[in-house]
């Protein structure tokens, strides 16, 4: 693939055959406090068939992740382990485990992987240069390995050892599927997407969404906004919020964002009624066209759910990041899940339809939509930074 940038190959055009292949994963996994399983496996079944293909390849293969933030120390409750023994149940085949992922012990591990072996090596993290991008650390990696694949786009924007710092010193690069994936999708939003795009964003803050809002203005027809950060929008034009969440040192930044998009011609739609209750233990709600005193707005009400549903099944490209409410709560998942049903429909209508990582994924997973739309991104940060328009390190990396 190539875009305005260098050509990155993909790890269907690099020599595998034999070769030992360190393929850069995403494996930052939920475990389960008490037993220390594996609670949600999405992460691990997204990177099958990468695996799969190099297996199939007679590569001798080298997987690595982080999990959590050990800071540089080992933690044994963030070890790998539970994650190579639920990786060997999805693959139908054996997968070892490496006691560290540098030294002695694992280079005589990896001299002895013959053509189709999986070997997982131990938690990056455990050693503090992954982060730092240590130079030495990052040719102790490199000198496992033959190749090297990225297939963890959740890590593409951090520059460290295992994802910029090491490829420089392998001979052969490429993207594994999962990345291939998420650049075929999300680098169109950033090109020519197809008209009216929408960018349909939720979540609690603005200010973690200031940058893609500022980029997304000069490419959207509109920005439907709701969520907590909705409430900071509102308070800005000095509607009655209630006791609602808001950013107060971001008020001026939400008004200069609604006079940047009117003079840009981008609609900006915020919510005209709202599910309120007093707390956010509350198991149920009520709709208000405007919040009351000391009541929280938790989702957006019927009207905005569908004044957004229209917009979102009239548009031919919709990006959409961060849940409308606390969908988490029952009460006030009616919301987001009219914004996953509106992207289902559009979807089927032909559009383009991108969710960007994070809550939302987890929301549209929630409720059996993931498949339904053209892409689901497995990187929240990551996405959003491309989105900004910035250069991702671990993407950089791999162009030749």
């Amino acid at each position: 693939m190539s875009g305005a940038h260098g050509m990155i190959r993909s790890i269907r055009e690099l020599d595998l055959a034999g070769k030992r292949l360190f393929i850069r994963v995403d494996f930052n996994v939920p475990l389960d406090k008490k037993t220390g399983a594996v609670k949600d496996d999405a992460r691990i079944r997204a990177a099958i068939p990468t695996i799969a293909l190099a297996r199939a390849a007679g590569a001798k293969i080298i997987l690595a992740s982080h999990l959590g933030r050990p800071d540089g120390a080992v933690v044994p409750a963030l070890s790998l382990k539970p994650v190579a023994a639920r990786l060997a149940q999805l693959l139908g085949a054996p997968v070892q485990s490496a006691d560290d992922c540098v030294g002695e012990a694992v280079q005589a591990q990896v001299a002895k992987l013959a053509g189709g072996d999986v070997l997982l090596l131990e938690n990056l993290r455990f050693h503090a240069e992954e982060e730092e991008n240590g130079e030495a650390f990052s040719r102790a990696l490199a000198s496992l390995c033959d190749v090297y694949v990225d297939d963890a786009f959740g890590t593409a924007h951090r520059a460290h050892a295992s994802t910029a710092g090491m490829v420089a010193h392998v001979a052969q690069k490429g993207m594994g599927l999962l990345v291939a994936q998420e650049l075929k999708h999300l680098r169109p939003l950033l090109e020519n997407p197809p008209q009216p795009y929408i960018a349909v964003l939720g979540g609690a803050k603005v200010s973690d969404k200031i940058k893609v809002i500022d980029q997304l203005l000069g490419k959207v027809d509109a920005l439907l906004v709701g969520g907590a950060m909705a409430y900071t929008f509102l308070a800005a034009q000095k509607i009655a919020i209630g006791g609602s969440r808001v950013e107060l040192d971001k008020l001026d930044v939400a008004l200069r964002i609604l006079e940047k998009a009117k003079s840009a011609n981008v609609q900006v739609l915020l919510p005209i009624d709202h599910v309120v209750a007093a707390d956010l233990k509350s198991t149920s709600g009520e709709v208000q066209s405007v919040v009351a005193e000391k009541m929280l707005g938790l989702d957006i009400g019927p009207k905005t759910a569908a004044l957004f549903a229209e917009q979102i099944i009239g548009a031919k490209t919709i990006f959409w990041n961060g849940p409308m409410g606390l969908f988490e709560t029952p009460a006030f998942a009616a919301g987001t899940k009219a914004v996953a049903d509106a992207m289902v429909r559009a979807t089927a209508l032909g559009a383009l339809t991108v969710v960007g990582g994070g809550d939302s994924a987890a929301a549209i997973a929630q409720l059996g939509l993931a498949e339904k739309v053209s892409h689901v991104s497995t990187g929240g940060g990551a996405a959003l930074e491309l989105l900004e328009g910035r250069e991702l390190p671990g993407v950089t990396a791999l162009e030749q």
